[in-house]
């Protein structure tokens, strides 16, 4: 099953995370198909990037969203 989640990037205490289209086999920083967007908790704004089509392209096809990346879709407008 395809699921789109968050992937932790950056140093500790300074998370950046890649949201992905990823197996849900797959580790949570390992192998990944397809990166839709990014989330930076630290910025001033939270600042969150996605390319909606690619985003609305995984859903049609099946893809689950995770519940972090859920409530990240609704404040985008996009869910």
């Amino acid at each position: 099953m395809v699921k789109l989640r968050l992937q932790r990037y950056g140093t500790k205490k300074k998370p950046f995370y890649r949201i992905v289209a990823a197996d849900s086999r797959y580790p949570r920083d390992g192998r990944f198909i397809e990166q839709v967007g990014y989330f930076n908790p630290v910025s001033f704004d939270s600042n969150c990037v996605l390319k909606e089509e690619r985003v609305k392209h995984w859903i049609q096809s099946g893809a689950q969203p995770t519940d972090s990346v859920r409530s990240l879709l609704k404040k985008q407008g996009i869910l």
